[in-house]
C-alpha cells in the first residue's frame, strides 16, 4: 500500500514544518510504558538529562505544581511551536531552500489547553501571518527587545525566542501557558518515521504541488519522513491555495497522529515507544518545566479517559488585517466565546466548516491506484442542531474537527 503526507499554511515566506500537536505529550505515555516494564529509571535518567539539555525559561509563567506520578492536577497549557530551521537532513533534501535564510521563523504556533475534570482538549491554530501585539520580552542573553503593538507572530521567535512567543500568545488567549516546547525540520521527519508514520486521507482530485514536489492520486496513503514534512508543508496543492486551508490539512496529520499516539497498538509496542521517546529527547527543545519525563507522564495521564468528541482542533478565526492584505487579525467577535469557553473549561459545539478555505473535505475519497485495498474513511454525518446540553456553540467562523471527524486533503492539481 502507498502511503503519504498532509497539508498546510499561506503563502509568503517558508511554508509551516510542523505536524503534531499532541506529539510531545506521546513522549509522557512512552515514560509511563517504560517504567511499567521495570526499566523506567534508566530510561528516565537518560531522558531528562538529553531533553533538558537545551531547555528554555518561560518569561512570568505561571507556577505550576511538581512532578509526580500522578495525573496532572487541573488545568494546564502547552505552547507547540514549529520552526522553520533546516537540519543536516532536511538540508539535503531542500537544498536552496535551506540556504541563505535570514532568520529562524515561527511558522507553526499551537496552543493546547487541557482543561480540570472533567478534562477537554483544545488545540488552538494560529496563522503565521497573524499580526498581534507583542509584549517586552526578555531574551535568553538577558537583553530585552522592546515590545510592539502589531508584529507578524512568525517574526517573534527570531525577535526573542521561544519565551517571547509564549508572553505574546498567552496575551493573546487570556490563558496561563506553563510549558511550551519547539520541533524543528527534521524534528518532524524523525518522530513521524519513530511512531511508523501517519495514514492520511487525500480527496478531490487529488494534489499536485510544484513547490514540495508532491503529485499523489486521491486516496489513503501512510507517510513519514520527507514525505510527512512535504505534506504539512504543502499549500497550493490543497483548497483555495492559502496559510488558512494548510492549517485544516495540518489538523488532518495532527489528529490522525494523536489517534495513533493514543492507540493501543502504539502504547503496547515497547520498541515503538522507546524510538518514539528517545526521538523526541534528541528533536524536542522543551521549556524548562516540560524537560522532565515525570512530567510529561503527568500530563499524558491527564489525557487516557478523554472522549473523543471532547478533542477540539480548532482554527482561530481572523479577517484580513486593514493595514496590509496579506496579513491577518483577530475576528474578536468570534474568538472572544471561544476562549472563554476554553478558559473556563466549558464543552464547544463547532459550526462552521472542518476547512473555511477548503484544506479538507469530509468526503470519501477513491483509493489510491496502487493500493486497490485501501478505502477511504467514512464521509461524516451532518452535525446535529446545537443544543444547550452541547456547551458553548461557536461561531461559524471558526473551522475545525473534533477526534471523531474524518476528514481528506481538499485536493486540487496546478
Amino acid at each position: 500500500m502507498t502511503r503519504t503526507p498532509v497539508a498546510q499554511h499561506a503563502p509568503h515566506r517558508t511554508p509551516s514544518a510542523w505536524g503534531s500537536a499532541l506529539r510531545m505529550l506521546g513522549i509522557g505515555l512512552a515514560v509511563v510504558a517504560v517504567s511499567a516494564l521495570g526499566v523506567g529509571g534508566f530510561i528516565a535518567a537518560d531522558l531528562t538529562l538529553r531533553v533538558g539539555q537545551d531547555a528554555v525559561d518561560l518569561e512570568d509563567a505561571p507556577e505550576v505544581a511538581p512532578p509526580s506520578l500522578a495525573a496532572y492536577p487541573g488545568e494546564f497549557a502547552v505552547l507547540l511551536v514549529g520552526t522553520d530551521e533546516c537540519g543536516e537532513v532536511s538540508t539535503q533534501k531542500l537544498g536552496a531552500r535551506c540556504v541563505g535564510e535570514d532568520g529562524i521563523r515561527n511558522d507553526v504556533n499551537l496552543l493546547v489547553h487541557v482543561s480540570a475534570e472533567p478534562r477537554k482538549v483544545s488545540v488552538v491554530s494560529l496563522p503565521r501571518d497573524l499580526m498581534l501585539e507583542v509584549p517586552e520580552c526578555t531574551r535568553e542573553d538577558g537583553s530585552v527587545a522592546s515590545g510592539s503593538s502589531a508584529a507578524v507572530i512568525n517574526t517573534v521567535f527570531e525577535r526573542a525566542g521561544l519565551s517571547c512567543v509564549v508572553k505574546s500568545v498567552a496575551a493573546l488567549s487570556g490563558i496561563d501557558i506553563g510549558f511550551a516546547a519547539k520541533l524543528s525540520f527534521d524534528g518532524v521527519m524523525k518522530i513521524t518515521d519513530a511512531i511508523g508514520g501517519v495514514e492520511i486521507c487525500i480527496g478531490g482530485t487529488g494534489i499536485r504541488d510544484r513547490d514540495t514536489g508532491i503529485d499523489w492520486p486521491p486516496g489513503l496513503r501512510t507517510v513519514s519522513g520527507y514525505d510527512a514534512l512535504q505534506f504539512i508543508r504543502v499549500r497550493k496543492g490543497i483548497g483555495d491555495g492559502s496559510d488558512l486551508a494548510r492549517i485544516s490539512n495540518q489538523q488532518q496529520y495532527m489528529s490522525r497522529l494523536a489517534k495513533t499516539i493514543l492507540s493501543s497498538e502504539t502504547l503496547t509496542d515497547v520498541p515503538k515507544v522507546l524510538r518514539l521517546a528517545n526521538v523526541v529527547a534528541d528533536n524536542v527543545d522543551p521549556s524548562r518545566e516540560l524537560a522532565n519525563p515525570v512530567r510529561l507522564a503527568q500530563l499524558a495521564l491527564a489525557l487516557k479517559d478523554v472522549p473523543f468528541e471532547e478533542f477540539k482542533f480548532l482554527q482561530l478565526p481572523t479577517v484580513e488585517a486593514p493595514s496590509d492584505p496579506n496579513r491577518v487579525v483577530t475576528d474578536e467577535s468570534a474568538a472572544g466565546p471561544m476562549w472563554e469557553a476554553i478558559r473556563t473549561g466549558e464543552s464547544m459545539q463547532i459550526t462552521g466548516e472542518a476547512s473555511n478555505h477548503g484544506g479538507v473535505v469530509a468526503e470519501d475519497a477513491p483509493a489510491s491506484p496502487d493500493a486497490p485495498e485501501a478505502t477511504a474513511p467514512a464521509s461524516q454525518a451532518p452535525s446535529p442542531a446545537p443544543s444547550a446540553t452541547q456547551g458553548v456553540v461557536l461561531s461559524e467562523q471558526i473551522s475545525g474537527i473534533d477526534l471523531n471527524q474524518q476528514t481528506c486533503s481538499g485536493g486540487r492539481r496546478r
